[in-house]
C-alpha cells in the first residue's frame, strides 16, 4: 500500500471527488494525506482596499490566502472525519501542477491523486492540464480520478 498520499484541490466539486478518493485510500492503508492547493498572487492594492472595507475585528483575516486556507481546512476536516489520522495541508502560490509536484518531492510521497478535469477537449492541447502535467513529471505513482 501507499504510506504518503498527495491530493490537489481547488475547492470545486470535481476536486472534492479526488479528495474523497484519496481520503479513502489513505484510510484503508493508514497513510498520511497531504492536501495541496495553489493560488494566484493578489495585488497588494486589492488587499488594502478589502481590509479597509472590512470590520475591524476581521481585518486580520484578509490576505492572499484566505480562500485557500478555507478550502484546505474544509478538505482536511472531511478527511479527519472519515478517519484519516494524519493530514497535512499545503498552500502554494503559483501553478497548481507545480505545487502538487513540489510537495510530492518535498514529502517523498509515493502516490499523487488528481482529478481528470481539463483532460478533454481542445483546451488540453493548447494549455495543458494539471493531470497531464502531473502524470508526466511525477516522482511517484499517479492516480487520475474520473471526476467529470
Amino acid at each position: 500500500m501507499f504510506s504518503r498520499i498527495i491530493v490537489g484541490t481547488d475547492g470545486s466539486e470535481t476536486a472534492a471527488e479526488a479528495v474523497r478518493q484519496a481520503t479513502e485510500l489513505a484510510q484503508q492503508g493508514d497513510a498520511r494525506l497531504d492536501i495541496v492547493t495553489a493560488y494566484e498572487p493578489i495585488p497588494q492594492q486589492r488587499l488594502k482596499e478589502e481590509a479597509r472595507e472590512a470590520p475591524g475585528d476581521v481585518q486580520y483575516e484578509i490576505g492572499p490566502r484566505e480562500d485557500v486556507n478555507l478550502t484546505l481546512e474544509n478538505a482536511a476536516g472531511e478527511a479527519k472525519k472519515q478517519g484519516v489520522s494524519e493530514v497535512q495541508t499545503h498552500a502554494r502560490e503559483g501553478d497548481p501542477a507545480d505545487a502538487i509536484l513540489d510537495v510530492a518531492e518535498e514529502v517523498k510521497s509515493d502516490l499523487i491523486v488528481v482529478g481528470n478535469k481539463g483532460m478533454t477537449g481542445a483546451r488540453r492541447f493548447l494549455l495543458g492540464s494539471v493531470p497531464n502535467k502531473v502524470s508526466h513529471h511525477a516522482p511517484c505513482s499517479v492516480i487520475i480520478v474520473r471526476t467529470t
